[in-house]
């Protein structure tokens, strides 16, 4: 969330996202990053908000949410999405599951 919402100019963010600094000075991609950061921003929150409140359904739906975005992402643009972005959920779901 950081990387997109705040630092979007960043050499970090260029290196995550595979970026050069021309592409992330367009105004459109600015505007993309921020709302996907603010978008990621609010599945933590939910997510925190689950575990804090005892709430396994809500956690369960919002795991799956990150994981079905991570198959998702490795699909369509890198294979490695799917740990990267999914792993640490997918790990919480097996936790969970059994």
């Amino acid at each position: 969330m950081y990387l997109e919402t705040f630092a979007t100019q960043s050499k970090a963010t260029g290196r995550v996202f595979n970026m050069s600094q021309e592409e992330r000075s367009r105004d459109s991609v600015n505007k993309l990053f921020k709302n996907q950061g603010i978008y990621n921003g609010l599945i933590a929150m939910f997510l925190l908000f689950g575990v804090f409140t005892g709430n396994q359904t809500l956690v369960v739906v919002f795991l799956l949410n990150v994981v079905l975005a991570a198959a998702y992402g490795a699909l369509t643009a890198d294979k490695k999405i799917i740990l990267t972005q999914g792993g640490l959920a997918i790990l919480v779901l097996v936790t969970l599951l059994f």
